[in-house]
């Protein structure tokens, strides 16, 4: 007799072909490995084949497992797009918005919007997800995205809100230790750097300053900067909001990035993110000399 699928497993079976393996797949799924094996078993009862073949080296696709990915795929949209078109019908301003921001915009910025978003909205709460890996809209991974980057090419709805500047930081003890910085070009000084690429360090006031340390994380800079450690090139509006740090005097602003706003247009009728979004442009037109000066 004839067996309807079961769309929970057909998902653990594009989440095992995506991450190659059912160890993997669990940790994405948030389930026990035996969760997903026995949803991987239960479907394969149901077609009637095998789908996968378990080698040492991972799992291998059979040709059956290879013809369900399709399908699969199409269902997969099909769910996403009722889970977007249901949640788009959403009236009331409450309850939860997901929101991924870089950790450079997580720091005091992302405080100071909280304390005034939840004074106007105290039924709505925010999780919000730091990280620097562009998180999927399509696949509503968050509901909205700031996002730091020259350009976006997503089918998505939202703008460019503003582009910051940066700024050259140090901590003041730092700045009495190495006093003629731009004369001697930053000669003895050590720069604490996003990357061990160094052409931006030719180009920079400081050519003759050395990469001492690389830690690719605003965060980690911060701390290492407040420790005497070196220079750091971050966002102006970051550096600014740490006490322990003071911008290297007589060094001129450079460009920085644009940060966007972005949400998936099926949720633009929620009131929750559409509240969010509003409060959020004109939180950044507001303080727009915050980012720019």
């Amino acid at each position: 007799m004839k067996r309807d699928l079961d769309w929970d497993h057909l998902r653990t079976f594009l989440v095992a072909v995506r991450t190659g393996s059912f160890r993997r797949a669990a940790e994405k799924l948030g389930v026990n490995h035996g969760t997903v094996h026995r949803a991987i078993s239960a479907l394969e009862q149901d077609l009637g084949t095998r789908i996968f073949d378990r080698t040492t080296s991972g799992l291998q696709l059979t040709q059956s497992g290879e013809a369900l990915i399709e399908p699969a795929e199409e269902m997969e949209c099909q769910a996403d797009r009722i889970t977007r078109k249901l949640t788009g019908l959403d009236l009331v301003p409450s309850g939860s918005v997901r929101l991924s921001l870089p950790p450079a915009l997580s720091h005091g910025l992302l405080s100071d919007m909280l304390s005034q978003f939840t004074r106007l909205y105290p039924e709505i709460s925010v999780h919000a997800i730091s990280t620097n890996r562009v998180s999927d809209l399509q696949k509503l991974e968050t509901d909205i995205s700031l996002r730091v980057a020259r350009n976006v090419d997503e089918d998505v709805l939202g703008r460019k809100i503003v582009t910051f500047v940066q700024a050259v930081f140090a901590s003041p003890d730092y700045l009495k230790q190495h006093r003629n910085l731009l004369a001697t070009g930053g000669e003895g000084a050590n720069w604490i750097a996003w990357s061990s690429h160094h052409e931006w360090v030719a180009q920079s006031p400081f050519p003759k300053a050395r990469v001492r340390h690389v830690l690719p994380e605003v965060s980690m800079q911060i701390e290492a900067a407040a420790r005497n450690l070196g220079l750091v090139k971050i966002p102006a509006f970051v550096g600014d909001d740490d006490p322990r740090l003071v911008r290297v005097p007589d060094v001129p602003l450079q460009s920085g990035y644009p940060i966007w706003l972005l949400y998936h247009g099926d949720l633009r009728r929620v009131a929750r993110v559409r509240a969010f979004v509003d409060f959020a442009i004109e939180y950044f037109t507001s303080n727009e000399r915050l980012f720019t000066e």
